[in-house]
């Protein structure tokens, strides 16, 4: 094969101009992690058919006397948000790296913005004010978990191209001010989950621990100040503390759970359930113990664990710092998210009000879930052809798999980085 010469004519097998759509499709196929794809496609699945077991005890519970929900009312309204929720998974996946950090950039921008306007013109459910409604009613917060994890990494990364940069200080202030603008909501909860991505991206970028140690010092001495300043906060963990009553929805989360044994009551024979509030979202890992087992329980624990497990082991020899502590950030929003609810169900946790990540029903909620997980595999594509020739995490934990490079005298070396 002759070699390329610029200014004559290019040879049949070069590609002209922009790609094809069908040629960008394949090199997608070829880059994403369909091993991930497929685990998140499959916990997707599984929370199709739980929300269709819990549809009928949340229908029976907002059904009044002028109104009579349908049984599965819950169910169609999920297949819907769960196509467009799909839509948006796979569209964002396709982004490159680079477009991906930077849709995060935007996200993370625009819904701090609106998070200075919520306590204004914010939608109050159930006591707190953290929606917006503009056409649908939305938690600019749960957009901003992604945009957030991506623009913490993207300020720690900076210390590749200048170890003075102050890069610690602006991502803890940045985290301080989101902390301050969830807490007027007030939201908890989300609070802990913010504060879970900074500290992971903290250690992961290599800040140094005793500076580390003293803002989390400060951080707890904040949390220990809001169980008596946050009247909700403090209720929770008073019950949860005490036991409880047999009335509690923790306490009826875990009986609930618990009802089913190991094998289930069986699809649609559930009984606790229709006590249960919040059966659909919140609850519905209770409503799964109920009617499927606890072995269907271990099995979504175990596939959450898996998704972790995967990122992990696509990261490990990730070269990039940006990719490496964006993928660790998203990767903690979503198991972060799924354990705190595990744990509430389990009566391990006091209530927080969050929803099983792509299990649970859910609309705007739902889309931002994928959106996070779209980020995610968008984040570590890569092309499978490429060796790495640099150390990544996997070789300072002795777990790499970097190729090896060879000298002039043929014997295979391996590059040695301070």
């Amino acid at each position: 094969m002759q070699p390329y010469v610029p200014g004559k004519r290019q040879p049949a097998h070069m590609p002209k101009g922009k790609l094809s759509r069908w040629s960008e499709l394949k090199i997608w196929w070829r880059e994403i992690d369909r091993v991930l794809l497929l685990l998140v496609l499959l916990l997707m699945s599984f929370g199709t058919i739980a929300v269709a077991a819990a549809s009928p005890a949340s229908a029976d519970r907002l059904s009044t006397s002028s109104e009579t929900l349908d049984p599965l009312y819950f169910f169609y309204r999920h297949l819907a948000w769960q196509v467009l929720a799909l839509g948006t998974l796979l569209g964002i996946s396709m982004l490159t790296r680079e477009n991906g950090r930077r849709l995060g950039l935007l996200l993370a921008a625009g819904m701090t913005a609106l998070l200075f306007v919520v306590p204004i013109i914010g939608v109050e459910i159930n006591g707190a004010r953290r929606w917006i409604s503009l056409g649908m009613q939305f938690q600019p917060s749960e957009f901003l978990k992604p945009g957030f994890a991506i623009a913490t990494a993207w300020i720690l990364s900076w210390r590749m191209r200048d170890p003075n940069m102050p890069v610690a200080g602006i991502a803890t202030a940045y985290v301080a001010l989101i902390a301050a603008l969830m807490m007027m909501q007030p939201d908890l909860g989300g609070t802990i989950l913010f504060g879970g991505v900074w500290f992971v991206s903290m250690i992961l970028a290599g800040i140094d621990v005793k500076r580390l140690s003293l803002v989390i010092g400060g951080l707890l001495a904040l949390l220990t100040a809001t169980y008596f300043l946050y009247d909700n906060a403090r209720h929770r963990i008073d019950s949860f503390i005490g036991g409880g009553t047999a009335y509690d929805q923790v306490d009826l989360g875990a009986r609930t759970l618990a009802a089913g044994g190991w094998t289930g009551a069986g699809y649609g024979l559930g009984i606790r359930k229709m006590s249960l509030p919040e059966a659909h979202t919140d609850y519905i890992f209770s409503v799964i113990g109920e009617e499927f087992g606890l072995i269907a329980c271990a099995a979504i624990v175990l596939l959450y664990l898996a998704i972790v497990a995967r990122v992990l082991m696509r990261l490990i020899d990730e070269e990039d710092l940006f990719a490496l502590l964006a993928g660790a950030g998203l990767t903690t929003l979503l198991g972060g998210q799924a354990f705190i609810n595990i744990l509430v169900n389990l009566q391990l946790f006091p209530s927080k009000g969050m929803t099983l990540p792509l299990v649970s029903y859910g609309g705007s909620s739902t889309i931002a879930i994928c959106l996070n997980v779209g980020l995610l595999l968008a984040i570590t594509r890569r092309n499978p052809f490429l060796k790495s020739q640099t150390r990544g995490l996997g070789d300072l934990l002795g777990m790499g798999q970097t190729a090896p490079m060879k000298d002039q005298t043929g014997i295979a070396r391996r590059e040695i980085y301070p």
